[in-house]
């Protein structure tokens, strides 16, 4: 097996697979050729009185590999001066984090890989973002809107100049020199114009594509900013108020996000020995698996998401490429990709891929499988 680190990660996967493969395996989903179980956090009180400790960890499998991503962290939400916080994290002390991908075989169960989640996280996520542009914003898209300049705003960018003819963007945030070099690294990477200005209103407006990418806990724009004609997406729920989200006319979901979901053929609580069960395969392999007191489904997808925005219920990605759904319809319709959802199945059909290549160009740090195979059943 491979033990694969962040290096390694940035030298083999393109932005351009990393969508692909992502949007490859998000169609699966339906017909339970991918299947994923969204993200599952544990809390606990650490030492310190301002800190908890949060585990973290998601699954999917897609295309003979399974992935299981773990994160183990101490979260704190410090405030801001202005009134503002944010939620940080670390592994052992402020700066190091400790985020691992475990990659199995679905054909004979063999341990793979163990991958650096950093990398692969940023890159995933930008991915996501760039599937939402590609199927939502409008094709004359060209201009950028960026809250936000750490790592996922680089990758987001970098995935909209991958579907879209990009020629500039605005980037705000409020450390003036992060922005600065945010500005100054993506215009020589991606070779576009990118401008560090001085409000969130400055690159907001007039723009085809707007992205918060933040580590706040509050919204970061004024609703009536949103232009006729934007695109727009996130990285997390918190960046955009419920105003904003009533102005949007089309809103996709990139998936399921969390686990209060209801009953369906693909999840089903108490199903043989596992209190919750997501299954792929077709219907007749599943009858190999043994039911245990089936009950109804509870609550529904997202209900923070439910009930806002124009039209109701949103669909998914899923429901979007397969014609379920209707996308953009109007050059003047304001569109929104909630960029959260799918998430175990990022982190196998990224992870997949990037295990490959790793095999195909001889990289990566080989390990002994036997360190993790034993006699005894388990």
């Amino acid at each position: 097996m491979l033990l694969i680190n962040n290096d390694d990660v940035f030298k083999l996967l393109t932005m351009e697979d990393c969508i692909r493969v992502q949007e490859e395996a998000f169609r699966k989903i339906p017909t339970g050729g991918a299947i994923h179980r969204p993200r599952i956090d544990m809390y606990m009180p650490t030492d310190q009185d301002d800190s908890y400790y949060r585990w973290g960890s998601m699954e999917g499998a897609n295309d003979g590999y399974f992935a299981i991503r773990m994160k183990s962290d101490v979260i704190t939400w410090p405030r801001t001066p202005d009134g503002n916080w944010t939620e940080e994290k670390y592994c052992r002390e402020p700066g190091t984090y400790c985020g691992l991908i475990f990659l199995l075989s679905t054909r004979n169960a063999e341990p793979l890989a163990f991958i650096n989640d950093g990398a692969l996280q940023h890159m995933r996520v930008g991915g996501g973002a760039g599937i939402g542009a590609k199927h939502l914003a409008r094709e004359d898209a060209h201009v950028v809107g960026m809250l936000g300049s750490g790592g996922m705003a680089r990758t987001y960018l970098e995935a909209f100049a991958a579907v879209r003819d990009i020629q500039q963007c605005k980037v705000y945030s409020p450390n003036p020199d992060n922005r600065e070099a945010y500005a100054d690294e993506m215009s020589r990477k991606l070779g576009i114009e990118v401008i560090a200005v001085d409000s969130a209103k400055e690159a907001v407006t007039g723009v085809d594509i707007l992205s918060s990418c933040t580590t706040s806990m509050k919204p970061v724009y004024d609703a009536d900013w949103i232009e006729p004609g934007m695109h727009v997406t996130n990285l997390s729920r918190r960046e955009i108020s419920d105003k904003a989200m009533d102005k949007f006319d089309v809103v996709v979901r990139q998936g399921t996000a969390g686990l209060q979901m209801r009953q369906t053929e693909r999840f089903q609580a108490e199903r043989g020995f596992s209190p919750a069960a997501f299954i792929g395969g077709t219907p007749e392999q599943m009858k190999l698996i043994p039911e245990k007191n089936p009950e109804p489904g509870f609550g529904g997808d997202s209900p923070e998401f439910k009930d806002r925005g124009k039209g109701g219920d949103k669909p998914d990605f899923a429901d979007l490429v397969s014609g379920k759904a209707s996308g953009r319809t109007r050059a003047d319709q304001v569109t929104f990709y909630r960029n959260v959802g799918n998430q175990g199945l990022q982190f196998s059909s990224v992870g997949g891929w990037v295990y490959a290549q790793a095999l195909a160009r001889g990289m990566g740090r080989e390990l002994p499988t036997d360190w993790l195979l034993q006699d005894i059943r388990d």
